[in-house]
Protein backbone atom coordinates (compact mmCIF):
# COMPACT_ATOMS: atom_id res chain seq x y z
CA UNK A 1 0.00 0.00 0.00
CA UNK A 2 1.16 3.43 -0.63
CA UNK A 3 1.38 5.99 2.37
CA UNK A 4 1.86 9.58 2.59
CA UNK A 5 2.35 12.29 5.79
CA UNK A 6 1.40 15.59 5.23
CA UNK A 7 3.06 17.36 7.90
CA UNK A 8 2.23 21.34 9.17
CA UNK A 9 5.59 22.82 7.72
CA UNK A 10 4.39 21.57 4.47
CA UNK A 11 6.08 18.34 3.27
CA UNK A 12 4.71 15.76 2.36
CA UNK A 13 6.62 12.18 3.22
CA UNK A 14 5.89 9.20 1.56
CA UNK A 15 6.26 5.65 3.17
CA UNK A 16 4.68 2.11 2.97
CA UNK A 17 1.36 1.47 4.18
CA UNK A 18 1.23 -1.38 6.80
CA UNK A 19 -2.53 -0.70 8.16
CA UNK A 20 -5.16 1.20 5.60
CA UNK A 21 -6.78 4.10 6.38
CA UNK A 22 -7.26 8.32 6.62
CA UNK A 23 -6.83 9.83 9.72
CA UNK A 24 -4.85 12.98 11.18
CA UNK A 25 -3.71 14.38 14.63
CA UNK A 26 -0.75 15.95 16.39
CA UNK A 27 2.43 14.36 15.54
CA UNK A 28 4.56 13.43 18.59
CA UNK A 29 7.40 10.75 18.97
CA UNK A 30 8.90 8.43 21.93
CA UNK A 31 12.02 7.65 22.60
CA UNK A 32 11.06 4.06 24.42
CA UNK A 33 12.88 1.47 22.91
CA UNK A 34 10.62 -1.09 24.74
CA UNK A 35 6.90 -0.75 25.81
CA UNK A 36 4.83 -0.77 22.28
CA UNK A 37 2.25 -2.18 23.67
CA UNK A 38 1.92 0.34 26.82
CA UNK A 39 2.24 3.02 24.54
CA UNK A 40 -0.25 1.96 21.92
CA UNK A 41 -3.14 1.17 24.43
CA UNK A 42 -2.61 4.67 26.86
CA UNK A 43 -5.18 7.32 26.83
CA UNK A 44 -2.75 10.07 26.86
CA UNK A 45 -1.94 9.50 22.71
CA UNK A 46 -5.89 10.16 22.72
CA UNK A 47 -5.90 12.34 19.19
CA UNK A 48 -2.25 12.25 18.63
CA UNK A 49 -0.27 10.55 15.63
CA UNK A 50 2.82 8.15 17.48
CA UNK A 51 5.99 7.99 15.61
CA UNK A 52 8.65 5.14 17.73
CA UNK A 53 12.26 6.86 17.18
CA UNK A 54 13.31 3.31 17.84
CA UNK A 55 13.52 1.51 14.26
CA UNK A 56 12.22 -1.77 14.87
CA UNK A 57 8.89 -1.65 16.53
CA UNK A 58 7.10 -5.55 17.05
CA UNK A 59 10.07 -7.97 17.92
CA UNK A 60 8.74 -9.50 21.05
CA UNK A 61 5.25 -9.54 19.42
CA UNK A 62 1.46 -8.46 21.02
CA UNK A 63 0.23 -9.90 24.33
CA UNK A 64 -3.00 -8.50 25.94
CA UNK A 65 -1.97 -8.57 29.45
CA UNK A 66 0.35 -6.26 28.77
CA UNK A 67 -2.53 -3.45 27.28
CA UNK A 68 -2.83 -0.10 29.50
CA UNK A 69 -6.60 0.05 28.06
CA UNK A 70 -9.01 -1.95 26.18
CA UNK A 71 -8.26 -0.35 23.12
CA UNK A 72 -5.79 1.71 20.62
CA UNK A 73 -5.53 5.29 21.02
CA UNK A 74 -2.94 7.19 18.61
CA UNK A 75 -4.95 8.01 15.48
CA UNK A 76 -1.99 6.30 13.94
CA UNK A 77 1.04 4.78 14.38
CA UNK A 78 4.34 5.51 12.41
CA UNK A 79 7.75 3.28 12.75
CA UNK A 80 10.81 2.53 10.71
CA UNK A 81 9.65 -0.69 10.39
CA UNK A 82 6.86 -2.53 12.16
CA UNK A 83 6.55 -6.20 12.18
CA UNK A 84 3.47 -8.07 10.50
CA UNK A 85 2.21 -8.71 13.95
CA UNK A 86 2.17 -5.59 15.01
CA UNK A 87 0.84 -4.19 11.72
CA UNK A 88 -1.99 -7.08 11.62
CA UNK A 89 -2.91 -5.91 15.28
CA UNK A 90 -3.15 -2.00 13.95
CA UNK A 91 -5.24 -2.98 11.11
CA UNK A 92 -7.89 -4.91 13.24
CA UNK A 93 -8.16 -2.25 15.39
CA UNK A 94 -8.48 0.20 12.70
CA UNK A 95 -5.65 2.58 13.40
CA UNK A 96 -3.48 3.44 9.83
CA UNK A 97 0.12 2.19 9.73
CA UNK A 98 3.30 3.45 7.59
CA UNK A 99 6.63 2.17 8.02
CA UNK A 100 9.64 2.27 5.79
CA UNK A 101 10.12 6.47 6.31
CA UNK A 102 13.21 8.49 8.00
CA UNK A 103 11.88 8.57 11.54
CA UNK A 104 15.18 10.19 12.47
CA UNK A 105 13.63 12.93 10.39
CA UNK A 106 10.57 13.44 11.46
CA UNK A 107 11.98 13.33 15.01
CA UNK A 108 14.25 16.00 15.03
CA UNK A 109 12.06 17.78 12.91
CA UNK A 110 9.46 18.05 16.20
CA UNK A 111 12.38 18.32 18.47
CA UNK A 112 13.35 21.56 16.39
CA UNK A 113 9.99 22.84 15.58
CA UNK A 114 7.24 21.37 18.17
CA UNK A 115 4.96 18.93 17.79
CA UNK A 116 2.65 19.35 14.79
CA UNK A 117 -0.60 18.76 12.68
CA UNK A 118 -0.35 16.43 10.30
CA UNK A 119 -2.44 14.30 8.13
CA UNK A 120 -2.03 10.71 7.22
CA UNK A 121 -3.21 8.60 4.39
CA UNK A 122 -2.97 4.97 3.56
CA UNK A 123 -3.91 2.99 0.93
CA UNK A 124 -3.90 1.00 -2.65
CA UNK A 125 -4.77 4.40 -4.04
CA UNK A 126 -4.21 7.43 -1.60
CA UNK A 127 -2.64 10.18 -3.09
CA UNK A 128 -0.43 13.27 -1.62
CA UNK A 129 -3.48 15.33 -1.75
CA UNK A 130 -5.61 12.58 0.29
CA UNK A 131 -2.78 13.58 3.42
CA UNK A 132 -3.32 17.20 2.90
CA UNK A 133 -7.04 17.23 2.62
CA UNK A 134 -6.82 15.37 6.03
CA UNK A 135 -4.57 17.78 7.67
CA UNK A 136 -6.91 20.97 6.68
CA UNK A 137 -9.36 19.52 8.48
CA UNK A 138 -6.47 18.52 11.73
CA UNK A 139 -7.49 20.83 14.93
CA UNK A 140 -5.06 21.27 17.91
CA UNK A 141 -4.29 19.53 20.75
CA UNK A 142 -6.25 22.28 23.16
CA UNK A 143 -9.13 22.43 20.48
CA UNK A 144 -10.62 19.34 21.72
CA UNK A 145 -12.81 20.60 24.58
CA UNK A 146 -13.84 17.27 24.95
CA UNK A 147 -11.21 14.95 24.69
CA UNK A 148 -12.17 13.50 28.24
CA UNK A 149 -15.44 12.08 27.08
CA UNK A 150 -13.52 9.89 24.56
CA UNK A 151 -11.23 8.33 27.45
CA UNK A 152 -13.09 8.45 30.51
CA UNK A 153 -15.56 5.92 31.39
CA UNK A 154 -19.28 7.53 31.58
CA UNK A 155 -20.26 5.42 34.69
CA UNK A 156 -18.63 4.54 38.15
CA UNK A 157 -16.69 1.38 38.19
CA UNK A 158 -15.37 -0.28 41.52
CA UNK A 159 -12.05 -2.29 42.43
CA UNK A 160 -12.72 -3.87 45.53
CA UNK A 161 -9.09 -4.77 47.40
CA UNK A 162 -8.43 -7.64 49.73
CA UNK A 163 -9.17 -6.31 53.47
CA UNK A 164 -9.88 -3.34 54.90
CA UNK A 165 -7.68 -0.80 53.18
CA UNK A 166 -8.35 3.14 52.50
CA UNK A 167 -10.74 3.95 49.35
CA UNK A 168 -9.89 5.83 46.69
CA UNK A 169 -11.69 8.54 44.54
CA UNK A 170 -9.95 8.08 41.28
CA UNK A 171 -11.65 11.00 38.26
CA UNK A 172 -10.93 8.81 34.92
CA UNK A 173 -8.99 11.33 32.41
CA UNK A 174 -7.61 8.78 30.85
CA UNK A 175 -6.60 6.47 33.63
CA UNK A 176 -4.17 3.61 32.58
CA UNK A 177 -5.18 0.33 33.92
CA UNK A 178 -1.14 -0.15 35.72
CA UNK A 179 -2.50 3.20 38.08
CA UNK A 180 -5.42 1.12 39.26
CA UNK A 181 -4.02 -2.19 39.83
CA UNK A 182 -1.05 -0.03 41.76
CA UNK A 183 -3.45 1.04 43.95
CA UNK A 184 -5.43 -2.73 44.36
CA UNK A 185 -2.61 -4.08 44.99
CA UNK A 186 -1.73 -1.90 47.87
CA UNK A 187 -4.95 -2.54 49.89
CA UNK A 188 -6.86 -0.02 48.63
CA UNK A 189 -10.77 -0.12 46.81
CA UNK A 190 -10.39 2.31 44.20
CA UNK A 191 -13.92 3.88 42.57
CA UNK A 192 -13.05 5.07 39.36
CA UNK A 193 -15.42 8.28 37.83
CA UNK A 194 -15.85 10.14 34.89
CA UNK A 195 -13.47 13.24 34.66
CA UNK A 196 -16.76 15.00 35.11
CA UNK A 197 -17.88 13.34 38.36
CA UNK A 198 -19.91 16.11 40.74
CA UNK A 199 -18.38 16.74 44.27
CA UNK A 200 -21.87 14.98 45.42
CA UNK A 201 -21.04 11.48 43.76
CA UNK A 202 -17.27 11.38 44.57
CA UNK A 203 -18.53 12.22 48.33
CA UNK A 204 -20.85 9.08 47.91
CA UNK A 205 -18.09 6.79 48.75
CA UNK A 206 -16.69 8.79 51.67
CA UNK A 207 -13.07 8.77 50.02
CA UNK A 208 -9.68 8.59 52.29
CA UNK A 209 -7.83 10.10 48.74
CA UNK A 210 -8.90 11.46 45.76
CA UNK A 211 -6.46 10.74 42.80
CA UNK A 212 -6.62 12.58 39.33
CA UNK A 213 -5.34 10.63 36.78
CA UNK A 214 -3.47 10.66 33.26
CA UNK A 215 -5.07 11.49 30.04
CA UNK A 216 -4.89 13.52 27.04
CA UNK A 217 -5.31 16.89 26.05
CA UNK A 218 -4.93 20.27 27.83
CA UNK A 219 -5.63 20.51 31.00
CA UNK A 220 -7.83 23.51 31.31
CA UNK A 221 -10.17 21.79 29.40
CA UNK A 222 -11.28 19.61 32.35
CA UNK A 223 -12.87 22.87 33.73
CA UNK A 224 -15.66 19.85 35.78
CA UNK A 225 -12.54 17.93 36.90
CA UNK A 226 -11.08 21.15 38.61
CA UNK A 227 -13.68 22.48 40.11
CA UNK A 228 -14.10 19.03 41.77
CA UNK A 229 -10.33 19.13 43.22
CA UNK A 230 -11.34 22.59 44.49
CA UNK A 231 -14.37 21.13 46.38
CA UNK A 232 -11.74 18.48 48.41
CA UNK A 233 -8.70 21.04 48.81
CA UNK A 234 -8.34 20.86 52.17
CA UNK A 235 -10.54 18.18 53.48
CA UNK A 236 -9.07 14.82 51.91
CA UNK A 237 -6.20 14.19 50.90
CA UNK A 238 -5.54 14.96 46.71
CA UNK A 239 -2.71 12.90 44.32
CA UNK A 240 -2.32 13.44 40.99
CA UNK A 241 -0.19 11.70 38.15
CA UNK A 242 0.85 13.24 34.74
CA UNK A 243 -2.35 15.95 33.40
CA UNK A 244 -3.40 15.04 37.02
CA UNK A 245 -0.64 17.13 38.31
CA UNK A 246 -1.25 19.93 35.84
CA UNK A 247 -5.03 19.46 36.80
CA UNK A 248 -4.14 19.93 40.29
CA UNK A 249 -2.08 22.30 40.25
CA UNK A 250 -4.68 24.62 37.85
CA UNK A 251 -7.38 23.90 40.15
CA UNK A 252 -5.60 25.07 43.08
CA UNK A 253 -4.84 29.02 41.63
CA UNK A 254 -1.62 28.13 39.53
CA UNK A 255 -1.54 27.91 35.98
CA UNK A 256 -0.35 25.44 33.31
CA UNK A 257 1.11 25.96 28.86
CA UNK A 258 1.96 23.93 26.63
CA UNK A 259 5.22 22.51 25.48
CA UNK A 260 7.02 22.56 22.39
CA UNK A 261 7.42 18.66 21.91
CA UNK A 262 6.65 17.57 25.43
CA UNK A 263 8.49 14.21 27.00
CA UNK A 264 7.55 10.63 25.64
CA UNK A 265 9.99 8.01 26.50
CA UNK A 266 10.93 6.25 29.29
CA UNK A 267 14.22 7.84 30.37
CA UNK A 268 13.47 10.94 31.54
CA UNK A 269 15.56 12.13 34.59
CA UNK A 270 13.83 13.44 37.55
CA UNK A 271 15.71 15.16 40.59
CA UNK A 272 14.25 15.42 43.86
CA UNK A 273 15.31 18.80 45.37
CA UNK A 274 15.86 17.68 48.68
CA UNK A 275 17.70 14.47 48.39
CA UNK A 276 19.56 15.47 45.17
CA UNK A 277 18.59 11.86 43.97
CA UNK A 278 18.27 11.49 40.11
CA UNK A 279 16.03 8.59 38.84
CA UNK A 280 15.02 7.49 35.67
CA UNK A 281 11.18 8.19 35.00
CA UNK A 282 8.46 7.40 32.04
CA UNK A 283 6.55 9.94 30.43
CA UNK A 284 3.89 11.03 28.26
CA UNK A 285 2.72 14.42 28.31
CA UNK A 286 2.74 17.76 26.16
CA UNK A 287 1.87 20.16 29.04
CA UNK A 288 3.46 20.86 31.59
CA UNK A 289 2.57 23.15 35.15
CA UNK A 290 4.00 26.58 34.33
CA UNK A 291 3.18 28.34 38.02
CA UNK A 292 2.38 25.86 40.71
CA UNK A 293 0.28 28.32 42.86
CA UNK A 294 0.17 27.27 46.30
CA UNK A 295 2.04 23.84 45.67
CA UNK A 296 6.02 23.44 46.30
CA UNK A 297 7.95 21.91 43.57
CA UNK A 298 10.13 19.02 45.47
CA UNK A 299 11.32 17.67 42.03
CA UNK A 300 12.68 18.31 38.83
CA UNK A 301 12.80 17.79 35.10
CA UNK A 302 17.17 17.51 34.82
CA UNK A 303 16.96 18.70 31.24
CA UNK A 304 14.81 21.65 31.35
CA UNK A 305 13.95 22.19 35.00
CA UNK A 306 10.14 21.30 34.28
CA UNK A 307 8.05 20.21 37.48
CA UNK A 308 8.43 16.73 38.08
CA UNK A 309 6.75 16.93 41.71
CA UNK A 310 4.14 19.38 43.61
CA UNK A 311 3.35 18.92 47.05
CA UNK A 312 1.81 20.71 50.08
CA UNK A 313 1.42 19.80 53.54
CA UNK A 314 -1.26 22.40 54.41
CA UNK A 315 -3.49 21.21 51.58
CA UNK A 316 -2.24 17.24 51.21
CA UNK A 317 -1.43 17.02 48.12
CA UNK A 318 1.11 15.11 46.36
CA UNK A 319 1.44 14.60 42.68
CA UNK A 320 4.39 13.44 40.05
CA UNK A 321 4.38 14.92 36.52
CA UNK A 322 5.93 10.98 35.44
CA UNK A 323 4.05 7.93 35.71
CA UNK A 324 5.98 5.61 38.26
CA UNK A 325 3.74 2.96 37.45
CA UNK A 326 5.24 2.63 33.86
CA UNK A 327 5.12 -0.72 32.10
CA UNK A 328 7.86 -2.08 31.23
CA UNK A 329 9.81 0.26 33.69
CA UNK A 330 11.62 1.66 34.98
CA UNK A 331 10.48 1.38 38.60
CA UNK A 332 12.22 3.39 40.40
CA UNK A 333 9.18 5.55 41.74
CA UNK A 334 6.48 2.90 42.52
CA UNK A 335 7.09 3.99 46.24
CA UNK A 336 4.76 6.90 45.20
CA UNK A 337 1.79 5.16 45.48
CA UNK A 338 2.63 3.66 48.97
CA UNK A 339 3.30 7.48 50.13
CA UNK A 340 -0.27 8.35 48.56
CA UNK A 341 -2.00 5.45 50.24
CA UNK A 342 -0.21 6.86 53.62
CA UNK A 343 -2.04 10.37 53.60
CA UNK A 344 -4.98 8.22 53.90
CA UNK A 345 -4.35 7.27 57.93
CA UNK A 346 -4.86 10.46 59.60
CA UNK A 347 -8.49 12.09 57.54
CA UNK A 348 -11.19 12.51 59.15
CA UNK A 349 -14.40 10.70 57.25
CA UNK A 350 -16.50 13.30 54.84
CA UNK A 351 -19.53 11.23 56.24
CA UNK A 352 -18.69 11.41 59.91
CA UNK A 353 -21.43 14.15 60.76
Amino acid sequence: MDAYVAMEDGRVVAARGRAPGRTRGELVFTTAYTGYEESLTDPSYEEQVLTFSYPLIGNYGVRTERFESERVHPTAAVAREFTDEVAEWLENEGVPALDHLDTRDLVTTVRDEGAMKCGIAVGEDVTPEDAREELANCVGMSDHVDIGDQVSVRDEVVYEADGDGPTVALLDCGVKGSIVSSLVDRGATVHRHPHDATPETVADCDPDVLFVSNGPGDPENFEATQATVREFAGEVPIAGICLGQQIVASALGGTTEKMTFGHRGVNQPVMDLESGQVVMTTQNHGYTVADPGPLDVTQINVNDDTPEGLESDELDVLTRQYHPEANPGPEDTLGFFDDVLGMAECRTPLLAD
